[in-house]
């Protein structure tokens, strides 16, 4: 590889073409050693993801694991889950850890190559990080979606092109999924020229009415973003704070409507501006936070709250690296029933966590009695809970005190512990 060197020249072994991974070898960034982890494991035959990465006091990336997909271990044996989700958790050791050195080399630290697991190179293609629509494939099903062609009829004709199953780069769902984005992306006739022409009108009537359209790479609008000369002076005053929301979607087109929100001085939700969006991934929020950013002058909020999504979680990191992110209190509080509806002691138990989150006073008082908690209701195994609580300080409000409240006005202190 031309990018890789071995450490004081040495020769890197090769084993029928597939290059093992050894420490010290280099790499120019990270994504480099992804794709070169990623290229070793498709040949070995087993999936991989991003397991952590680690950022310098200056919030660049300077350490990163790389592991199999099978790492970690999940019981269900006492799950109390109403509807435990499956898992392909195994507690596999394989796994890759690389830092980045005062020049920007990137070098392998660490790497354990056993797996606790049969490896099947047959079935690369299958596993998720390996698959992926082409180009021609993208545009036979929009093609025959457009005329009528049920999904299952299209893949199959683009199993038969490709010479067979074996030969396909993505199965059935992912086609499925991509059409089901493209329809949302497949506004009615006239609409993407109307809402250009409506905002354009806007803007003309109101020099400070702002928007922004993202397209995808068929010139299709993908995502808006707007906020009138309102919205931008509230946020001058009412800014510090603000949350963010797609729990709602449009009638028609089954798009999230994102709005930003914040809280004036007589304890009144007021609007910040709002946009809808194709999709609910990193990309899409890293678009709609840097557009809403441009909007209100490059003045990031002091604090945001969200829910518990990873992917507005990823871009709020990359965007809004110095804001205090908190998740919403009550997305959480309201899944209680579906997490414990089945359990013999679910009425102790909702008690027990609105207790702890309301009443507690200080850190040590929830941490001791959460498990106390734990203990009394047999809730070791309970993924949902451990998950929580290992991200305590970003919603129980004793956690928020000095790291969340601090240097805000009370009214801002109420809103934050009451929103949703």
């Amino acid at each position: 590889m031309e990018n890789v060197d071995g450490l004081d020249d040495e020769i890197l072994e090769e084993d029928s073409e597939i290059i093992v991974p050894q420490v010290g070898m280099k790499f120019k960034d990270a994504n480099e050693i992804f794709e070169f982890y990623k290229k070793y494991a498709y040949n070995v035959g087993f999936p991989v993801r991003k397991r952590t990465s680690r950022k310098g006091e200056d919030g660049v990336v300077k350490y990163v694991t790389f592991s199999c997909c099978r790492e970690g271990q999940r019981s269900r044996s006492k799950s109390t889950n109403s509807m435990p989700q499956p898992t392909i958790q195994i507690g596999c050791k394989a796994r890759l850890t690389a830092s980045v050195d005062g020049i920007g080399t990137w070098r392998i630290n660490t790497i354990h190559l056993e797996h606790n697991h049969n490896t099947s190179p047959s079935k690369s293609r299958l596993f998720r990080c390996n698959r992926q629509l082409s180009a021609h494939v993208k545009r036979q099903l929009e093609v025959n979606d457009m005329a009528g062609i049920p999904l299952h009829k299209s893949y199959n004709s683009a199993v038969v092109e490709a010479g067979g199953y074996e030969n396909m780069t993505c199965i059935e769902r992912d086609c499925r999924n991509y059409v089901e984005k493209v329809r949302r992306l497949r506004l009615g006739e006239g609409d993407a020229a109307a809402i250009q022409s409506y905002f354009s009108k806007m803007q003309a009537i109101c020099p400070g009415f702002f928007f922004s359209i993202d397209l995808d790479e068929e010139s299709r609008l993908r995502n808006v973003f707007w906020a009138d000369n309102r919205c931008r002076e509230a946020y001058k005053e009412f800014g510090d704070i603000v949350t963010f929301d797609t729990t709602y979607l449009t009638n028609k087109y089954d798009m999230p409507f994102a709005p930003f929100v914040g809280v004036n001085h007589h304890g009144q939700s007021t609007l910040l501006g709002c946009g809808l969006i194709s999709s609910e991934d990193t990309e899409t929020f890293v678009w709609l936070f840097r557009t809403w950013l441009q909007c209100m002058q490059g003045q990031a909020p002091n604090g945001i709250i969200t829910d518990q999504d990873r992917a507005m979680q990823n871009a709020i990191q990359i965007v809004l690296p110095n804001t205090k992110h908190r998740w919403c209190l009550w997305h959480i509080l309201k899944k209680l029933p579906e997490k414990f509806g089945n359990h013999v002691q679910k009425g102790a138990i909702f008690s027990a966590i609105h207790e702890l989150v309301y009443d507690s006073q200080t850190p040590e008082e929830f941490e001791k009695g959460w498990i106390r908690m734990i203990e009394e209701h047999e809730l070791h195994d309970n993924d949902w809970l451990d998950r929580l609580y290992m991200d305590r300080s970003r919603w129980v409000p004793c956690f928020l005190k000095t790291s969340f409240w601090a240097g805000m006005s009370t009214t801002q202190r109420s809103e934050s512990t009451t929103t949703k």
